[in-house]
This record gives C-alpha cells, sequence and structure tokens, in this order.
C-alpha cells in the first residue's frame, strides 16, 4: 500500500509540474501575442500558436525553445520601430516662419527641413505660420491644430507682432503660457523662441518683453531659443527693405540659432 501511494504521489507531481509547464506556454504565446499582434507579425505568430498546440513532451518544449529567439528578435524589432517613429514637428509662428517677402523654400523652416531630409531624419514638418499672427491669434488656432496634427514638438515663434503693437503684455504672456500648457497636455514639447523690441520702444518694455520668454521656458522646463535675430539684429544688409523682416540670407543664421534647441526632440544631429 506504501509502495501504491509513493508512485501516486509521483504520477500527481508529474501531472502538476505538467500543467504548470501547459500554463506557462499559455501565458507565453498570449504575452507574444499581445506584444506582438499590432507588429504586423501574426503570420509568425500563428504558426508559433499551431506548433505549440500539436507538439507534446519533450519536443514540445524544445520546439518551443527554439522558436522563442526569434520571437524575442520579432518583439525588439517592434519595439524599435515605435521608438524610432518619425517625428511630427508644428512650427505655429508668425511672417518670420511663414517666407514672408522670401521665394519658397528659402525661409528657416523651409532649410530645417532640408537639413532633416539630408540626415535621412523623416520628421513631419507642419508649418503653420501666418503672416501678422499675433498670439491671441495662434492661441484660437492651436486647439485645432493640435488634434489635427498630434505633434510630438510644437515650436512657438510668436509675440513680436504684439510687442509691436505696443498691446499688454499681460495678455501676451497669458496667451503664450496657455498655449505652452495646451501643447503638453495634448503631448507634446514645446520650443519657445524668444525676440527683443526695438530701442525705440522704450528699454522698460524692451527689457519686461524679452524677459517674458524666458520666464515662460523656466516655468515649462521648455527649451528657450533666448534671440531669434541673434548674429543678424545689427546687420541692416540682412534685412528686408522694410528693415523688420530679415532676407534670404539671414534665415540660415536663424536656422543656427533654432537648430540646438530644437535637433534633440527631433533625434536630429
Amino acid at each position: 500500500m506504501a509502495g501504491w501511494a509513493f508512485w501516486l504521489f509521483w504520477l500527481l507531481l508529474a501531472a502538476g509540474r505538467w500543467s504548470a509547464r501547459r500554463a506557462a506556454v499559455s501565458d507565453g504565446r498570449k504575452l507574444v501575442e499581445v506584444a506582438l499582434g499590432n507588429s504586423g507579425m501574426l503570420i509568425y505568430l500563428k504558426k508559433f500558436r499551431e506548433q505549440i498546440s500539436v507538439e507534446g513532451g519533450s519536443r514540445m518544449r524544445r520546439r518551443t525553445l527554439s522558436l522563442l529567439p526569434a520571437a524575442i528578435l520579432l518583439l525588439a524589432a517592434g519595439m524599435t520601430n515605435a521608438y524610432s517613429a518619425p517625428k511630427t514637428l508644428l512650427v505655429l509662428g508668425d511672417s518670420l516662419s511663414a517666407e514672408y517677402g522670401l521665394a519658397r523654400g528659402t525661409g528657416w523652416v523651409a532649410l530645417m527641413e532640408q537639413r532633416l531630409k539630408a540626415q535621412k531624419n523623416e520628421t513631419r514638418i507642419v508649418n503653420a505660420s501666418i503672416s501678422g499672427e499675433t498670439t491671441s491669434g495662434g492661441r484660437a488656432r492651436l486647439p485645432a491644430l493640435l488634434a489635427k496634427h498630434q505633434p510630438d514638438v510644437v515650436l512657438i515663434e510668436l509675440g513680436a507682432n504684439d510687442g509691436l503693437r505696443g498691446l499688454q503684455l499681460a495678455a501676451t504672456e497669458a496667451n503664450l503660457r496657455a498655449m505652452g500648457e495646451a501643447s503638453k497636455k495634448a503631448g507634446a514639447q514645446v520650443v519657445l523662441v524668444g525676440m527683443r523690441m526695438p530701442p525705440n520702444y522704450g528699454r522698460d518694455y524692451g527689457d519686461k518683453f524679452y524677459a517674458m520668454f524666458g520666464k515662460l521656458a523656466k516655468e515649462w522646463q521648455a527649451p528657450l531659443v533666448p534671440f531669434m535675430f541673434e548674429g543678424i539684429a545689427d546687420q541692416p544688409q540682412l534685412f528686408q527693405a522694410d528693415r523688420m523682416h530679415p532676407n534670404a540670407q539671414a534665415h540660415p543664421t536663424i536656422l543656427k540659432n533654432i537648430w540646438p534647441q530644437l535637433a534633440p526632440l527631433l533625434k536630429a544631429k
């Protein structure tokens, strides 16, 4: 009787182990299915599942183990593809980003797109800049742009027209803050482009206007381009006849000012 109980014990133990193995394989199969189901790899998974279901004993275990490396590689490939998916950049600006007075393809946004393509960087650029745009106009347009394009990065280049019109800085700051917060809430990273006012607007107004951009970037912990016109503001030959809008020769320098803050977010060099 004792010998019979002994063998019955080992038989039940072996059956329990077999059930555990089958459960583990089943759970593993479900895990692979969840991980790979959205990666276009269902053909391989179907074969993997069929071979698991028809094999038995140690042969099944060997077959399963032989397929696991390939499954892991496919999973890694799917994760890599998701991680390296092309970014979408939304540029929300005014005439300085809308190629005002320039031949098409010579503004800094177009130059940036050319540079990215040269690096085989597939970032999709949506240039929603409009000549004459103010922060209030940008704030009104932004929600629809976020919903439509779902950008990964939003570059805000607005405020100059507010300043030139002498609008209240509190209103300009509130509009910029609302745009930054809306972009972040939508899951986008924000880059803010700063500007200075001409000296004839008064030192007090000019200093407060310039400081506003740094204040907001600090609040958002966002990259800041301190001054879009760095290196060209004191070069009259780099401006159009209106002496307000940079000419085509100035835009490579504008891109040079913006690139260091923007490139890391686009995985560019």
